[in-house]
């Protein structure tokens, strides 16, 4: 004799601490990563069971009249449940679940087993729904994060807690990093600069701040033996070369790219640095896209950058002072003083052009610039006429 919807339910309630049991031992027989849990983890699955077994009957009473499922279930769920355990293996969860329901209640109704087959379907919708909510809350809470790291390493304002904030945003980079800044565009696609970073084998922080773009890059730790062919490792791309292949992200404009730094805590120097060049490269009329700021050392130091005359002293004027060869900076002033003529520097100075030329070519081996070449006898320039004046400065104190 078929039974009644009120005996029906009345059963259900009965073997429901039954049914939990059943699906516990079913679930340590048939779902390896369910053994492997610790045992708060599993009680807590657990009791996600034992709510869904309760909310089905509830359902099952009055399916117009019950609260949504996702707070029955999941409601029961610790919050680090969700982060522990994949949406994949939850819905192999109901599976057993269900399995184990749909076996106890087998001999009984046609009505009963649609309606375990029907919510079923509801509770696998609701456990996407719930893990589609905690993706967007923590995609949310990542951009955030993002956006004030990378403001902290354009204000220069680092704290103790820079370091943690990187590592919650998973950063894979290592070692040094450098800063892009340029104009954006009304629909950056923060993706596609993702994955192309990514495919560089660089890792990038992402601040849209008005119109204006900043990829803090740094080279991404790859596994070992990845990015390998034949045993011979991929060479490893400059930040020069990463940053054209990023230009496509940018709008027009100026693109600045700052000095490399030792590591991620100290990318606001190259933040600074990019910044000031960003402020006056429209100056330079040939300046290539992307430039280096360092190449902008002129313009930002009559621009009033102290960071960029410290770099002229110490990197180009200090050294050929101090060198144990005095007359390679007098070569180098007499040079550009008559206009990077070989033939008047020489007779300026008594000696041979040949003498001139290789003196330059030293004073190239010392400091890394050439000053045969226009844009790079600009820089020199600066630096002694900014060397000049620190020394004078010094002399007078």
């Amino acid at each position: 004799m078929a039974r009644t919807k009120e005996q029906e339910l009345a059963w259900l309630r009965t073997i429901s601490g039954e049914l939990a049991t059943i699906i516990l031992k079913q679930l340590e027989e048939t779902l390896p990563w369910y053994k492997e849990m610790p045992p708060s983890r599993r009680s807590a699955v657990g009791l996600v069971a034992q709510a869904g077994i309760t909310s089905f009957i509830s359902w099952y009473d009055n399916p117009h009249d019950t609260p949504w499922i996702a707070s029955d279930v999941f409601g029961a769920a610790p919050r680090e449940l969700l982060r522990s355990v994949s949406l994949q293996q939850t819905l192999q969860l109901i599976r057993v679940v269900v399995e184990v329901v749909e076996e106890r209640v087998k001999g009984d109704s046609d009505a009963l087993k649609e309606s375990v087959l029907l919510y079923s379907r509801e509770i696998a919708f609701a456990a996407a729904d719930v893990y589609a909510r905690a993706a967007e809350a923590r995609g949310l809470w990542d951009a955030r994060l993002e956006a004030l790291v990378v403001d902290s390493i354009l204000t220069g304002e680092s704290d103790n807690e820079l370091q943690s904030r990187i590592a919650a945003l998973g950063w894979h980079g290592h070692g040094e990093a450098c800063v892009l800044v340029g104009t954006g565009t009304p629909s950056v696609d923060v993706d596609q600069i993702r994955r192309t970073a990514r495919h560089l084998g660089a890792d990038v922080l992402i601040g849209l701040q008005g119109n204006r773009l900043v990829l803090v890059i740094g080279r991404a730790e790859t596994p070992h033996g990845e990015g390998e062919i034949a045993g011979t490792p991929e060479p490893k791309l400059s930040f020069m070369e990463i940053a054209q292949r990023l230009e496509f992200a940018f709008g027009d404009g100026q693109l600045v790219l700052g000095h490399p730094v030792d590591s991620l805590v100290d990318a606001s120097k190259s933040a600074r640095a990019a910044l000031a060049g960003i402020a006056v490269a429209r100056a330079w009329r040939d300046a290539p896209r992307p430039v280096f700021a360092d190449d902008l050392l002129p313009e930002r130091a009559l621009a009033g950058d102290g960071m960029a005359r410290r770099t002229l002293i110490e990197r180009i004027y200090e050294p050929l002072q101090v060198h144990s060869s005095p007359e390679l900076l007098t070569t180098l002033q007499c040079y550009l003083d008559n206009g990077r003529s070989l033939e008047a520097t020489a007779r300026e100075l008594f000696v041979h052009p040949n003498t001139v030329r290789y003196r330059l070519k030293r004073v190239s081996e010392v400091i890394g610039w050439d000053a045969t070449g226009a844009r790079e006898a600009l820089i020199l320039q600066s630096a002694l006429i900014v060397g000049a004046i620190a020394s004078g400065n010094q002399r007078g104190r």
